[in-house]
């Protein structure tokens, strides 16, 4: 990537002074300007990254776009202060900022506020975007078209590997940790714990099948609340079952919240908890692939939805139950999730499968090829090449990363309506238009300035003596 200067990207726009950035006109943020910007916090040289990611942040902070947490929010919805909509989470694997800016986009038009921008521990490695750098993104993406209010950024599946913790639980669980602390600092202020890998149930009894699953919750609970910047509250998300297993029951939630309460009111009392838990209803993550490469009817278990979310609110004052693997159903399904009261659903794959149906076809190919020697392992005896590249493609998003910000304009402005599109029908069908209200009422995102990097004075003019600054 070729030299940028910060200088000349909002010219007496934005200024520095004593260490301080201020924004003298927001509308200059809503230009090509922020697009060069988002660049260098992606592809540019250690440097450039480190300064046009604390740039993009104060941005952030000056008007008004902040990371936040949803905790408020969902506490308020545990104690019936606020209620009829589903929360969509949307893990945004690839052209970040392009999606991202569609998702902004459908937002001011709707006056939505209740959304989550995501991505799971396991998506932070094959998309190449570390938490630094998915923030940038998700602020910048805000910022380009005009957005302010909370951004609630999220770690979903802060997964515990159940295989790697067989062989020695230590280092597994300290590798969460760590990822945990480097999302923090980044401006993840919601994160899914998922210890639901360690339910045992050749156990005689639910607590017993369920104890390290809630022992380890509370541990990384506790570990989390330790991290949290002044007047934050993260929101954390339990889970009682791992998703594309048996459909949760009333007795496990009981289970595994009467064993986290517990065992978190022994070891921390008075830490605040979770605000909702995630359960299994039929769904799996990126649906099931047949032969010809479509997806198979998914037997979605509504009433058990409902059932646990009723639960989760009446008798642990949490927002309700979460839906994962949710992308890949019908259209006809989505307006379930409010009616059920569920909390929150997790969309993904859908996604992605939008940008392979709009790339060139060279590049679709290329891809492919790549696939065929880099995730050949993955293939089973009875894939088709339908199958294989369904389930492996995503692999591809971190390697090809280049390639997908830099689509012919084209391609880009047939995503950019597909993408419009497909979230404007999710935000009407889970009933989230309107729902910036309601996050203004209930949650604050408190500033939070970061020491500019070494040399940033020089970056942007510096603002006369007699300059307004005011905030």
């Amino acid at each position: 990537m070729s030299q940028f200067a910060l200088d000349q990207l909002f010219g007496d726009a934005v200024v520095i002074k004593d260490g301080r950035l201020y924004v003298r006109r927001p509308e200059a943020l809503a230009t090509p300007a922020m697009d060069t910007l988002v660049r260098g916090a992606v592809f540019g040289d250690g440097a450039q990254k480190e300064q046009a990611r604390w740039m993009i942040w104060e941005l952030g902070q000056a008007v008004g776009t902040r990371p936040a947490s949803i905790h408020e929010l969902y506490v308020a919805r545990g104690q019936g202060k606020v209620r009829g909509f589903t929360v969509p989470a949307i893990n945004v694997r690839a052209m970040s900022y392009d999606v991202a800016r569609s998702i902004f986009r459908t937002a001011i038009k709707l006056e939505a506020g209740a959304f989550l921008l995501e991505i799971a521990r396991s998506e932070i490695a094959y998309t190449e975007q570390r938490p630094a750098e998915y923030v940038a993104v998700m602020l910048a993406a805000a910022l380009r078209e005009g957005f302010r209010g909370p951004v609630f950024i999220q770690g979903d599946h802060f997964q515990v590997n159940h295989k790697k913790y067989a062989v020695d639980p230590v280092p597994e669980v300290e590798a969460v940790k760590a990822l945990a602390r480097e999302a923090i600092a980044a401006g993840f202020y919601n994160i899914d714990i998922d210890t639901s890998t360690l339910v045992d149930l050749s156990k005689p009894t639910l607590d017993e099948q369920q104890a390290v699953n809630y022992t380890r919750a509370v541990e990384l609970t506790r570990h989390v609340r330790g991290l949290e910047p002044e007047g934050v509250t993260i929101s954390l998300g339990g889970e009682i079952g791992e998703v594309g297993t048996e459909n949760s029951t009333p007795e496990e939630l009981h289970a595994f919240m009467q064993g986290y309460n517990r065992t978190l009111a022994a070891q921390a009392p008075g830490m605040a908890g979770l605000s909702k838990i995630s359960v299994q209803s039929g769904t799996s993550h990126g649906g099931v692939v047949l032969a010809d490469g479509s997806i198979a009817d998914v037997k979605l278990d509504l009433p058990t939805l409902e059932t646990l979310s009723r639960i989760a609110r009446d008798d642990y004052g949490m927002s309700g139950a979460v839906q994962h693997g949710a992308s890949t159903l019908p259209d006809d399904a989505f307006h379930h999730f409010p009616r059920t009261e569920t909390a929150e659903i997790h969309l993904a794959t859908n996604f992605q499968n939008i940008l392979y149906d709009h790339l060139p076809a060279a590049l679709r190919e290329e891809i492919y090829g790549w696939l065929d020697v880099n995730a050949k392992d993955e293939r089973k005896p009875k894939d088709t090449d339908e199958q294989f590249y369904y389930k492996t493609r995503k692999k591809a998003l971190g390697p090809f990363k280049p390639q997908l910000w830099s689509l012919p304009a084209d391609v880009q402005a047939a995503l950019a309506a597909a993408y419009d599109a497909k979230f404007e029908f999710l935000f009407r069908q889970l009933g989230v238009g309107g729902t910036a209200q309601a996050v203004s009422r209930f949650v604050t995102a408190p500033a939070q300035h970061r020491p500019a990097p070494t040399g940033a004075e020089a970056l942007v003019p510096a603002a006369p003596d007699d300059a307004d600054l005011s905030d």
